[in-house]
Parts: structure tokens; sequence; C-alpha cells
């Protein structure tokens, strides 16, 4: 699937693109697929949304397409680069010069200034800052007047738009954003996507941005739909109420869905009820066969009791607490004190 060069630069297309995956796919042990022969091209200048169910391949997708993790099979490229045979250092400096990302956390250094934080990669990678970028790049997200302050001191929409800037400071060929607006008041998220799509429109800046939220896909220029490892739809330039609609009418998967992790498969969300069988995360209450594996009805249908014993119970005995003054005249707690 490929990206439009068009809806960047006129000269992006002349230039190796942004991301290429060809043919990947991502298998965890236990032979749970996370990426099912994945191709995607992503030209310069393109503001690109990947959406899907929970457990569908977007943040597996991201992590390959950014060198964070390594595909099965399959090859990705980032600025022309072909990553699979870099060894992890190369791998690092590849994503600290060519990769800014953008989290739902912002990940801001408590101690540093707002301007320490936007230039720390810089800093990291033992570069000088170019100042004429770095004023450009807080004069777009609109941070020139908070430069010394400290990340305690700024909203979270001030905090995520000097994430954004540090993320643009090495003049990325890519940006990767992880639900960069999941954490932000509608008001705050919507000055967001604003500011994503001016860097699109106005620097020509390349954008991937996984998100759940249709509101801010439909700010994109294509937005990729995935479902069981695979991209099933590509979509220009649709509506928030019709990218709602395409996610929602998905098909369930024919089993329980699952989402790895790099140790292993991880069950992140089991059908309920699954179609194949009992769920794994919760046994329905209470469950068809008379028996309650979360919590036993009280009082149970046997008389027993697990959890609190009847006060008074019906033999008369009493299991937490003896009444007081009992019924035969004795004292349990506190003895008679009788004077002469």
């Amino acid at each position: 699937m490929r990206a439009a060069a068009e809806h960047g630069h006129p000269q992006a297309a002349l230039r190796a693109p942004a991301v290429a995956l060809a043919n990947v796919t991502k298998t965890y042990p236990g032979g749970v697929r996370a990426l099912d022969d994945v191709s995607i091209t992503v030209e310069r200048g393109m503001f690109l949304a990947v959406m899907g169910p929970s457990g569908s391949g977007k943040s597996t997708l991201m992590h390959c397409a950014a060198g964070l993790d390594t595909p099965t099979s399959g090859n990705v490229a980032i600025d022309g680069i072909a990553i699979g045979g870099l060894n992890e250092t190369r791998r690092t400096e590849l994503r600290r010069a060519r990769v800014g990302f953008v989290f739902q956390s912002y990940n801001l250094v408590p101690s540093l200034s707002v301007v320490d934080n936007i230039t720390l990669p810089l800093r990291l990678a033992g570069t000088a800052p170019d100042r004429d970028w770095v004023r450009l790049l807080v004069e777009r997200v609109g941070l020139a007047d908070r430069l010394e302050r400290r990340p305690a001191e700024l909203s979270g929409g001030q905090q995520q738009r000097a994430a954004i800037a540090r993320a643009l400071v090495t003049r990325p060929a890519v940006v990767f954003g992880d639900e960069p607006t999941g954490a932000l008041d509608l008001r705050t998220a919507r000055e967001v996507l604003d500011l994503l799509r001016d860097l699109v429109d106005g620097l020509g800046q390349t954008v991937v941005m996984v998100t759940h939220d249709p509101a801010a896909a439909a700010r994109a220029d294509q937005v990729l739909v995935m479902a069981d490892g695979r991209v099933v739809e590509t979509l220009e330039k649709r509506s928030a109420a019709d990218l709602a609609h395409h996610i929602t009418s998905l098909s369930p998967p024919d089993g329980p869905a699952t989402v790895p992790s790099p140790d292993g498969p991880a069950t992140r969300r089991t059908t309920f009820p699954p179609p194949d069988g009992p769920a794994t995360r919760r046994t329905a209450f209470p469950p068809p066969d008379g028996s309650a594996t979360r919590r036993t009805a009280f009082p149970p249908p046997d008389g027993s009791a697990t959890r609190r014993t009847a006060f008074p119970p019906p033999d008369g005995s009493a299991t937490r607490r003896t009444a007081f003054p009992p019924p035969d005249g004795s004292a349990t707690r506190r003895p008679t004190l009788e004077t002469e």
C-alpha cells in the first residue's frame, strides 16, 4: 500500500520514501502472528494514521517500522536505509538521527528546562543545537515564552508540544506518534492535532500516528485500518464518523484476540463470550454449571457459608462473636464481678 507523494512537498517524490515495509511478518513465541505479510510505503510529507481494534497489530507495526523491534521476516527501510542488517548500535544511531517519537506520556525530564528537554537528543548525540532551527520549532509549537520553565510548570498540552518539538529537533525523516492525544482533553487534543497538521503542511514533515480516536485519524491524509495483523483497508480523507463506522464494523476474529509481548504471547482481550468456548479473563457469574469461580453466593444453596458465617447461625453456635450475656447465664468475654 502506498501513501501518495502528492500530499507532501513537490520534491518529496524525488527522494527515497520516509518509511517502507516489504512483506513484513512478526511472529512471537507460541505462534502468535502479530503482523502478517504487511507491505506499506510512506512517502515524505505524508500524515498517515493507523487504526484498528485492540490486538490488530497497530503497535507492532509502528515498532517494526521505527526499528524498535525486529520482524521475523520481510524488510524495513527508514529514509532509504535498510535496517535489517544493522547491529543494535547502528540501529540506535539511525533512530536517534532519523526517527522522532511522540508518546501518550510526554517523557520530559522534570529537572530540565523546556529548551533543554527539546535539545536533549542533540546533546546525547554530541551534536550542537542549530539555534535557528530550535527557534523556529519553539515558535511553531507556541513555547517561545516558556523556554526556561520546568515541565511541572506547563499544562498537559504544553508538555506535549515540548515533546513534539523534541521529536523534530534532529530533523527526522519520520515522526511516529503513539496515541499522542490520548492523555489530553478535547480542546488540547485539537490544538496538538492542529500542530501536527501544520508541521506536515508547513515543514513537509512525515508523521505516522497510531490512534484509537477517529477524530484524530480524520486529520491525516490517509488512514490504514488493521485487523488480525493485516492492513484491511486504506481510506483517504474520511470524516471521524465514517472512520468510527469502519472500525466498529470490522468482524470479530474467529477466536480469542491476543497481543504478543516481547517475551511471549500475552492474552490481552478475549472475546466475551468467545465463539469457541469459555472466556479466559472473566468467568460468567453465576456460571452455567452453578459453580461460582469468583464469589460464592451468600447464603449458598447447600446452607454452608464460605466467606462469612451467618450470625446467629441456625444451630445456635456463634463462630465470630459470642452473644453477651449468653443464653445459659455464663459470661464468655468478661466475668461477673461480685462484691462481698
